[in-house]
């Protein structure tokens, strides 16, 4: 079954595990240690950031390493940028306002 990306980024564990292994790759166990609940429900979120291709698994002998999948992550921001574009919009017209509105007072 395909997960939506964005159901999956919508659950706060799952976005700490994200920025947990931004940086590195790190084992199941590993990430478990980090979260207040069982190795099992640890498990079921990385399976459904791994069905979303948010991450990646590296076979290293008989261990499981996850890692960011980076270009999966752009998609993300790409989707994002449009949003970002209106605000930034909004905020410079916010800024012209404040401006006038200051020096009217003057």
């Amino acid at each position: 079954m395909r997960r939506d990306v964005f159901q999956a980024i919508a659950d706060p564990t799952r976005r700490a595990i994200l920025l947990l292994i931004a940086a590195h790759a790190m084992t199941p166990n590993a990430i478990a240690e980090h979260f207040n609940s069982t190795r099992q429900a640890v498990s079921k979120h990385l399976k459904i950031l791994t069905e979303c291709e948010l991450l990646k698994q590296k076979f290293t002998g008989r261990e499981i390493y996850y890692e960011v999948n980076a270009n999966k992550m752009k998609d993300i921001d790409k989707w994002l940028a449009q949003f970002r574009k209106i605000w930034e919009t909004r905020f410079s017209q916010l800024d012209t306002v404040l401006a006038k509105l200051k020096q009217d007072k003057k």
